[in-house]
């Protein structure tokens, strides 16, 4: 019963986001801002994590740098490139559509197209096997 109590506070403490209170800003919707552009920034440490929800320095001061470029007035577009440039696209989790990431933004539609083309030539070839084959 115990292990269970604790594994279910682990799960409902999950959760909780790392942002650390003296981090936040005054102003309502530069905060909101600079929380909608920590979940789209991928933490270069944690890699799978957002800066928003990393526990890791590097992500501390990451939104520390996206919330100082709010406050000297960058757009969002101009603080994604600074963090692009910085640490490269991968920094992105939407990366930009450009010739280097083209393949990465093809490859879905590629693999869907060899996929229906691979199931109608199988569909063509089932259909040609039952038309000439003689039925006893």
């Amino acid at each position: 019963m115990m292990a269970r109590l604790l594994i279910l506070f682990a799960l409902v403490l999950a959760p909780a986001h790392a942002l650390d209170p003296g981090e936040a800003l005054a102003d309502a919707g530069l905060e909101t801002r600079a929380r909608a552009l920590s979940q789209e920034l991928r933490c270069m440490v944690c890699q799978n994590q957002s800066i928003d929800d990393s526990d890791a320095p590097l992500a501390k001061d990451l939104r520390q740098f996206v919330r100082a470029r709010l406050l000297a007035g960058d757009s969002d577009a101009a603080i994604r490139n600074a963090v692009a440039e910085r640490y490269g696209e991968f920094a992105l989790f939407r990366p930009r559509i450009a010739p280097h990431t083209l393949a990465l933004w093809a490859m879905p539609l590629l693999i869907l197209l060899f996929g229906g083309v691979m199931a109608w030539r199988l569909v063509l070839n089932s259909a040609r096997q039952n038309t000439s084959t003689p039925r006893q």
